[in-house]
């Protein structure tokens, strides 16, 4: 019997992936667990075991091709008959079925993250197929060919569907279609995407996967967010100085101290101070929601574009155990394994180049956090101290602002809280923050 595999929802949010490589090729023997193929989503890499043993029938999503969650990917023959075959030989006058059921629910082996082997249990492709299906219903807006998320992503950016031109088969909305109205002035012509043509040498590179993801991700957070920005100079010049005196320290306990561990600390007392700034702001239920848990993203580029690394509870952490988080997530990033764990449930992000991070930037929101840091390069410049000129370690940083969650004095004060305790360390460790 043909058994239809089709992509488990891999992930909250998710709603499609890129076929990574397959591990199999039609005519294969596959074995009951067997690895069948990686799919990378915009979380992580995804390695999807065999539902069942038999052969493979087809392939219908090539490598680098996207599918989507509820889309038939391999054609599995496992040698079995249908379900009323036999009788149907010995009964051809059988009535046929009047009401057509949904295919039974078939408990499929757990995934597994390429990172860490944290996996959890994939969905029935018949869930995954109903969860993926059109909803109809009797308003305007409910008739609209569209799936969850996309509905969902619509009434997060306050785009009413009805008046969405779809793009999609069949006549379905499709998130870039909600994302365009979102954006285009009133107009036929706005929707039209853009195309650039050839004009010489050029190497043309499929914008899909995680760089896709990211443009998404930033676009969202760039038309949804109303961004402003607010920038300080701190003198960290005692914080160099203690960094110094501890690094030979911290390089006995395996530790390679930077100096995020410390601004995570320092942020996170200004978070304590000012809740606004550690907050999200959920549309669908009209509510601020400040949140009392410090889960602190960092900004890293790995191999595939920008992924925001994770610690959990930094406000529980000491200075030494920071920088062990930190230099795991970099280097599970930069390989490209990271797991969705280490990937999601910020609620602020930092993000620095260290001495590549310039002097001054405005970046974007990690959408739906309220705010993000910018962390520039500390370099000796000239500065007046107690009415002399000398040369000190200076350091910009640049914090962008959610207006719809907190006003400019909020951000202020923040970030001067953040400059109280960076430009006179010691503090932390009194405050025991």
């Amino acid at each position: 019997m043909a058994f239809e595999f089709r992509l488990p929802d891999i992930g909250e949010g998710v709603v499609e992936g890129e076929v990574v490589k397959w591990k199999v090729k039609e005519g294969d023997v596959l074995g009951q667990d067997q690895p069948m193929v990686e799919v990378m989503t915009d979380k992580a890499t995804v390695e999807i075991p065999s539902p069942r043993p038999g052969r493979v029938d087809k392939i219908l999503v090539a490598e680098g091709k996207i599918c989507k969650v509820g889309q038939v990917m391999i054609v599995i023959d496992d040698g079995q008959k249908a379900k009323g075959e036999d009788k149907a030989e010995t009964k051809p006058e059988a009535k046929p079925e009047t009401k057509v059921q949904p295919p039974p629910a078939t408990a499929l082996p757990p995934l597994t993250m390429s990172a860490s082997g944290n996996g959890r249990s994939a969905q029935t492709a018949a869930t995954t197929h109903t969860m993926m299906r059109a909803i109809v219903g009797s308003g305007a807006t409910e008739r609209v060919l569209a799936a969850p998320s996309t509905r969902r992503l619509a009434r997060e950016m306050g785009v009413d569907l009805g008046a969405v031109t779809p793009t999609g088969k069949s006549g379905r909305v499709t998130s870039d279609d909600v994302r365009n109205a979102r954006r285009a002035p009133e107009g036929p012509s706005a929707q039209v995407p853009v195309s650039v043509p050839p004009g010489g040498l050029e190497d043309r590179i499929p914008f899909r996967g995680v760089r896709k993801a990211i443009a998404q991700n930033m676009a969202r957070s760039k038309f949804t967010a109303t961004h402003f920005t607010y920038v300080e100079e701190v003198d960290m010049t005692e914080l160099v100085a203690l960094r110094a005196r501890a690094k030979d320290k911290a390089a006995e306990r395996g530790v390679k101290l930077s100096y995020l561990p410390f601004i995570i600390k320092a942020v996170v007392h200004g978070l304590k101070k000012w809740p606004s700034i550690n907050a999200s702001l959920d549309e669908a239920r009209q509510e601020l929601v400040w949140k009392r848990y410090y889960h602190i993203g960092m900004a890293t580029q790995g191999p595939q574009g920008l992924s925001v690394g994770v610690v959990r509870d930094a406000d529980k952490r000491s200075i030494f155990d920071l920088g062990r988080e930190i230099e795991r997530l970099a280097e599970a990033i930069r390989a490209g394994k990271a797991s969705r764990e280490d990937l999601t449930g910020s609620t602020f992000t930092i993000s620095s180049l260290g001495q590549l991070g310039g002097v001054l930037a405005t970046p974007i929101i990690n959408f739906p956090e309220a705010a993000i840091l910018g962390v520039h390069k500390i370099a000796e410049r000239p500065a007046v101290v107690g009415g002399q000129i000398a040369i000190r370690h200076l350091m910009n940083l640049s914090i962008s602002v959610d207006h719809r969650i907190a006003d400019g004095y909020d951000a202020a004060m923040f970030v001067q809280e953040v400059k109280v305790y960076l430009e006179d360390p010691t503090l932390l460790f009194m405050e025991m923050v």
